[in-house]
């Protein structure tokens, strides 16, 4: 190889290198946050800087909170738990066994919702963790745990958003698991966010986009494939509504496509792109976000995730 050609090759080898192993923050004040990594096994911390300040391992970990007290609560493929950042578990809950867990969120009074595929169930835990409400959900046949259910939220009227990943639709029941409203989603729902002005966020996986809906289920605002420069969508997995009206939104890269750019950006409402974080060496799939920067109770539903 001639040595000109030699040296292009060893430069390019060196950027990739460099590429492979940086962080990238597009925009100074990047934030904080708590991420689950799915295939990397591990709940984590990271500072403005990018750097793991904590990190918990679970198997294939799904949803993420930081508690008012600073605990962090999680769930994994196999259960639930609260733990400390000193690694301390408060409570931990099983689910039974083939089943999934998707989805997780903390409810006043010491509550946690828990959402099982397999059981296809919803379960309220208390405290510790133990069970104290059941709320059944109807899935179609032949659908296995692993596609059934993803994202589920409770609303303030006692009402629960399920994401039925496998049935291409957001479903909300009443507190008996009663189906009251069925919303169409072009790809498999992976988040359904309640905003405070009655709306939907809605993350569609493979359906390659991110959509708002209002109360009718009309698509009031959208983030399709290409829209982002540099962030094509991939799977689109969590979200975050910000205060001041700007997305979140959680880019899956397995399927093919671990390594190869951002796995979570932020974008403005016209889709300007603020800020993208990327770091190839210590990050495989991020999946889902609780930025920490952002005021509100996570208990009392102030924070839009």
């Amino acid at each position: 190889m001639p040595p000109l050609l030699r040296h292009i090759r060893r430069l390019g080898l060196i950027a990739t290198a460099l590429v492979s192993s940086a962080v990238f923050a597009l925009q100074a004040g990047a934030p904080s946050f708590l991420c689950c990594d799915y295939n990397d096994g591990a709940v984590k911390l990271v500072s403005a800087e990018g750097k793991i300040e904590w990190s918990h391992p679970c198997k294939a970990p799904q949803d993420c909170w930081r508690l008012p007290n600073g605990h962090i609560l999680l769930c994994h493929v196999a259960g639930a738990l609260e733990v400390t950042l000193d690694h301390q578990v408060i409570w931990e809950y099983h689910a039974p066994k083939e089943c999934e867990v998707h989805s997780c969120q903390p409810l006043p009074h010491g509550r946690t919702l828990v959402v099982e595929g397999g059981t296809s169930r919803i379960v309220e835990l208390d405290s510790k963790g133990k069970i104290v409400l059941v709320v059944p959900l109807k899935s179609k046949p032949g659908i296995h745990a692993h596609n059934q259910y993803r994202g589920t939220r409770k609303l303030p009227n006692g009402h629960y958003l399920v994401c039925f990943k496998g049935e291409n639709r957001v479903v909300e029941v009443d507190a008996t698991g009663v189906e009251v409203r069925s919303i169409p989603v072009a790809g498999d729902p992976h988040a359904a966010v309640p905003l405070p002005n009655g709306r939907l966020l809605i993350t569609c996986g493979d359906g390659h986009n991110v959509i708002e809906v209002n109360a009718a289920g009309q698509t009031i605002w959208e983030v399709n494939e290409f829209d982002i420069a540099g962030n094509p969508l991939r799977l689109t997995a969590g979200c975050e509504r910000l205060p001041n009206g700007n997305t979140v939104i959680c880019n899956y890269l397995g399927h093919g496509h671990v390594g190869t750019q951002p796995c979570v950006f932020e974008i403005t409402r016209d889709k300007r792109l603020v800020w993208s974080f990327r770091d190839d060496a210590h990050f495989k799939t991020i999946n889902q976000i609780h930025r920490l920067d952002v005021p509100g109770n996570v208990v009392k539903g102030e924070v839009w995730r």
